[in-house]
């Protein structure tokens, strides 16, 4: 392998080259901030993903380190993510009891598998497969699950026991179990809550006021929840409120992740390939699009091929380091952006900090009310949630709108995996549906010009004898017939005609099925006397066409230009007058 492919797939060999005293700085300051932002991060998510919080923890430590060496973005953040803890829980909660071995054992399988699909998409550069999630899709099941994430925690707030993987199956058990609601937790995570929605809104620019730098100001602005762990923990070992029914998180391993083997037998497996596949995509493509956005604001490159590499390779690192599936995270990304990284080594240095707080802080961790974590976690997730996408889709396209309402119906009321598979193939079959009945439009001549356009929304010149269609798409097997029959049914309401002319500046592909419908249309126009032509047809669809018969049977010509199509077909029309 030559060193420039080898480089390729080992992006620190890149930058690492070029690393320098001044970007130390700026990676050591940025790990710091992104550190403390993480530790309760990691420790929330590990909970929603049903978890050990040690997990959160261990998953964020090792895969950080791995996506430096791998992965392409200087900036992108990657560990535990709600949406991918959400989805982790939903499929390994109906194969295993949550706390059990079993548990924790799938969930070390499922980013091994996760990890195993991602890099070999990367491998054979599939990653264009993802864009068969469209926009609306996303948008929806990541306001969906928001709003799922957000009552599932509820019962942390409350303090009572709930369950249920539905919205409404979580609403009907907290509704069961309100007579048991504890006032201390509900004091804290209601108060927690509020705290942490006013630090996002009003902390910074109280600080401004005071007159505190920018700087300063947002970077204790971003220590809010580990103000709030602070407090809330101390609270709770001040008041013995453990005696009480507050819930903590209690007593936590001292040490660095440990060596994990994740369970390997097929029938596991084979449930779990499907809810892997589901959460590879959906963590990548929130993984590439925040790390697109964030490097065109310094005008640097990400190479999405390598991104799934850089990802596949975590998720590998913490099936057998005792985490779960990971993806980029774009709250930590944006901070890790802000807080001045200028290279991958900053995740490196992050996940150092973790691992010093895995050896020595945990035992401070104990008192930590899972009541902060919901907080954590609510407050997170509900600026995720953006309910406009629903209007907005609404006014552009009634698609898209059925796309983004589907999608969010089927995540609430079925389950996160049955909504983002119906989004997909809701998708799928409007694309499909779309492109098989592409637009055609009767198309004349604007007077003055040598430019075409539609009859029906501008004033234009037409000749009696000659029909002009212009076809908006590509054509392929699924839409060869409908232009057939539009075709048929046209020329039979219009008996002066003589001349077809197919403007093909639209068309970009002709398989050999649409080939074939051409074909067939030329022999039914010549059985009525119409020549077929053909205009502004592309280098690579003639070099297809050249291949086939169409052209030597073609009863009409092939014009550079619709221009001189439509002047040639004319000319001849008057001749024969005369």
């Amino acid at each position: 392998m030559s060193s420039s492919k080898f480089a390729r797939y080992l992006p620190i060999l890149d930058w690492g080259r070029r690393y320098d005293r001044a970007a130390l700085g700026s990676d050591l300051l940025a790990a710091v901030i992104v550190t403390i932002m993480l530790i309760p991060q990691s420790l929330a998510y590990a909970l929603l993903a049903g978890l050990p919080p040690e997990a959160g923890l261990y998953a964020s430590i090792l895969p950080i380190l791995l996506y430096a060496i791998f992965g392409t973005s200087r900036t992108l953040a990657v560990g535990p993510v709600a949406i991918v803890s959400l989805m982790t829980a939903a499929a390994i909660g109906k194969i295993a009891t949550q706390g059990s071995a079993d548990y924790a054992s799938a969930a070390l399988t499922l980013a091994l598998l996760s990890g195993g699909i991602l890099l070999i998409m990367g491998v054979f550069r599939l990653g264009f497969l993802v864009n068969f999630l469209s926009h609306p899709v996303i948008s929806g099941f990541i306001t969906a699950s928001g709003i799922l994430i957000a009552a599932s925690q509820l019962k942390n707030i409350l303090g009572i026991p709930a369950t249920g993987h539905t919205l409404i199956e979580t609403l009907i058990s907290l509704a069961r179990h309100l007579g048991a609601v504890n006032l201390w937790t509900l004091a804290i995570g209601a108060s927690t809550t509020a705290f942490l929605f006013w630090v996002r809104k009003g902390l910074k620019p109280l600080l401004r006021g005071w007159g505190l730098s920018p700087a300063v100001a947002d970077g204790i602005a971003k220590a809010g929840p580990v103000l709030a762990v602070v407090a809330t923990t101390l609270l709770v070992w001040a008041l013995g409120l453990e005696a009480r029914g507050v819930s903590v998180v209690g007593a936590l391993p001292q040490s660095l992740p440990p060596l994990t083997l994740p369970g390997l037998s097929l029938d596991l497996m084979r449930q779990l390939l499907m809810p892997a596949l589901l959460i590879s995509v959906i963590g990548f493509v929130g993984s590439i699009s925040v790390a697109q956005t964030l490097a065109v604001r310094r005008r640097q490159r990400v190479d999405a091929d390598q991104e799934l590499i850089g990802l596949g390779i975590a998720n590998l690192g913490a099936a057998f380091t005792g985490g779960f599936p990971v993806t980029g995270g774009f709250a930590r990304s944006v901070v890790n952006y802000d807080a001045g990284a200028q290279t991958p080594a900053a995740g490196a240095y992050t996940a150092v900090g973790l691992g010093i707080a895995a050896l020595m802080l945990t035992p401070l961790i104990h008192y930590l009310p899972n009541a902060t974590l919901a907080a954590t976690i609510i407050v997170a997730v509900l600026g995720l949630v953006d309910l406009n996408i629903l209007k907005t889709a609404w006014c552009y396209s009634r698609a898209d709108f059925a796309a983004v309402a589907v999608t969010m119906a089927a995540t609430l009321l079925i389950g996160v995996e049955a909504g983002v598979s119906a989004g997909v193939l809701l998708s799928i079959l409007l694309h499909l549906q779309k492109t098989s009945h592409p637009h055609v439009a009767e198309v004349g001549l604007v007077p003055g010009t040598q430019h075409f356009r539609n009859i029906l929304r501008h004033k234009v010149e037409t000749d009696p004898s000659v029909l002009t269609l212009r076809v908006d798409e590509s054509l392929y097997f699924a839409n060869a017939r409908f232009l057939e029959d539009y075709i048929s049914n046209r020329v039979a309401e219009d008996t002066p005609l003589r001349h077809v002319i197919l403007m093909c500046s639209a068309v970009n592909e002709v398989d050999l099925s649409a080939v074939e419908s051409l074909e067939a249309i030329n022999t039914r126009l010549s059985e009525l006397g119409v020549k077929l032509h053909l205009s502004e047809v592309k280098g690579p669809v003639m070099d297809r066409l050249k291949r086939g018969h169409l052209l030597t049977c073609l009863t009409g010509q092939v014009f550079l230009s619709q221009y001189d199509a439509y002047r040639s077909v004319v000319a001849q029309g008057a001749a024969a007058a005369e």
